[in-house]
Order: C-alpha cells, then sequence, then structure tokens
C-alpha cells in the first residue's frame, strides 16, 4: 500500500469511530512509523509502506478506536515545546496546564531560588521551569518509582540536571525544607465526573485524576499544609477543575494567603490559582 492510500484509508477508519481529528491522527501515527516529518509524507505520498510499517500501523489503529490516547500509543506528546515521554503510569500532559507554567515563570525573580513541584508525574511542569531557569533548585516529588521513573528519563533526555526527584505522599518526606515556590496540579475530578467522563480517561491512572470530597480533598489538603513549607513571601500556585474557582479562592483566604488572582484557560474559565505567605 502507499502512501496516499493508507492515509485516505485510515482516515476514513478514524472517523467512523468518531475519532474527530482523524486526518491529523492518521498523518502523526504514520509520521511515527516512517521515522519522517509530516512535511515528508505529504511531498512523498506515492512511497510505499512496507509490511511491517503496515501490520505496526494497523496494531495502533485498533488502540485508537478503544480509547486508547495518542501519546500513550506513541509513547510521547509535547508540552511546553519539550518532547515529554508519558506511560499509562502518569498523566498526559494538557495543553491547559501550560497555564501553570507561565503563571510560575512570572513569579519567578532574583528572589526565588527553590520550587517544590507536588505530584510531579512525567515532570512535565518541572522539566518545563527548569528548562527556563537553569539556576533553579527544583524538588518534584511523587508517590512511586515508575512514576518517577518516567519523570528521571525525561530529565536525562532533556539534559535537564537542577530536578531532585524524591517519592512522597504530598509533604510526607520534606522534612523541614521550605521552598519560594509551591506549584501543583493535583487530582481533582469528582467520582461522578469521573465516570461521566470514563470513557476518555479509562487509560490514564485513576489516582492522578479522582480526588474525595467532590474533587476537593487533595487540593485542600495541599492548601491547608502548604503554609508550613512556604517560605515568608512565598507563592502557593494551583490547578483546579473550571468549577471549582470560587471554592478554592474561598479556603485559600481561610487559610490566611493573601494577594489571590485567578487565571483563565483559553476557554475563559478560571483553572489556575495563585496565593501568597505573608507573615508580619
Amino acid at each position: 500500500m502507499i502512501i496516499n492510500q493508507w492515509l485516505k484509508y485510515s482516515s476514513n477508519f478514524l472517523k467512523k469511530n468518531k475519532i474527530s481529528t482523524y486526518q491529523l491522527e492518521a498523518v502523526i501515527l504514520l509520521s511515527f512509523v516512517l521515522k519522517k516529518p509530516k512535511s515528508w509524507i505529504y511531498g512523498f505520498d506515492e512511497k510505499i509502506i512496507n509490511h511491517k510499517q503496515f501490520i505496526i500501523l494497523q496494531n495502533f489503529l485498533k488502540r485508537r478506536i478503544k480509547g486508547e490516547p495518542i501519546a500513550y500509543i506513541l509513547g510521547f506528546c509535547e508540552f511546553w515545546s519539550l518532547k515529554i515521554n508519558v506511560s499509562p503510569y502518569v498523566l498526559i500532559p494538557r495543553k491547559d496546564t501550560e497555564i501553570l507554567v507561565d503563571v510560575v515563570l512570572k513569579k519567578i525573580d532574583h528572589n526565588i531560588k527553590k520550587i517544590l513541584d507536588l505530584g510531579t508525574g512525567s515532570g512535565a511542569i518541572a522539566l518545563a521551569i527548569a528548562s527556563k531557569y537553569n539556576f533553579l533548585d527544583i524538588t518534584a516529588i511523587d508517590v512511586s518509582n515508575k512514576i518517577l521513573d518516567i519523570a528521571k528519563y525525561n530529565a536525562k533526555k532533556l539534559y535537564i540536571d537542577n530536578i531532585i526527584f524524591l517519592i512522597s505522599n504530598w509533604f510526607s518526606n520534606l522534612k523541614n525544607n521550605t521552598f519560594d515556590i509551591i506549584i501543583s496540579n493535583p487530582p481533582y475530578i469528582s467520582l461522578n465526573e469521573y465516570f461521566n467522563f470514563k470513557t476518555q480517561l479509562k487509560f490514564e491512572p485513576m489516582k492522578a485524576l479522582i480526588s474525595l470530597n467532590n474533587g476537593l480533598a487533595d487540593l485542600n489538603y495541599i492548601i491547608s499544609k502548604s503554609f508550613k513549607y512556604l517560605n515568608n513571601y512565598g507563592w502557593l500556585i494551583l490547578e483546579h477543575s473550571y468549577k471549582q474557582g470560587y471554592i478554592i479562592k474561598k479556603i485559600l483566604k481561610i487559610k490566611n494567603f493573601k494577594n489571590i488572582t485567578q487565571y483563565p484557560d483559553i476557554q475563559g474559565y478560571y483553572r489556575v490559582i495563585c496565593g501568597q505567605k505573608i507573615l508580619s
């Protein structure tokens, strides 16, 4: 089969199985298997796909129509222009989370030295920040070696060496360390929301998605504990769901955070919030 035939066939196949970005995904899969850029595929669309490549592509299509995210099929995604390796042990970094990175970068000045990334997963957030400012001392934590091995691999692959990776259940292994900025994209989906979106999320780790108390338990815990681990004038910066902005702002006020600011996503929903620790 030649390239243009396979593209037509695979696009139709994905479209029939309700994959909305069927044409783009067909090209992405082919580009990956052929190890050629997308521009090459369009320019040489009469080249032959060999039997081995065809078998791999067919397997990828079968996995995709079952709902498996394309990032897990390929083993990587792009975040903040970085190629981030992922696996089913970690969440796939979302475009909206780049807002969190942007807010953190705007807070960095000569007073900011130490940053804590709670629940680092693939390491995407910490790596994006470290790639911009190599003078920072970043600690990135998560709950298992299976998760942290992926983040460590990404750091090594990107030649980033100013991140310490540590196993910790939130703050449990941090001892008396304090930080200038604490950031987190914690679980914030309720059980009801998860089951409503289960078909889209079923391949991703549930523990990284679901939080008790209507999605607020982990956010509330982080806000409650983080004051102890922040230096004076330090910032707590969090991602949350588009429904949680009001209540998270209220919790930050109750916990005595100042200069609370909310930031919208590309659709205009508040998805990131920050608060500052200020002791008189």
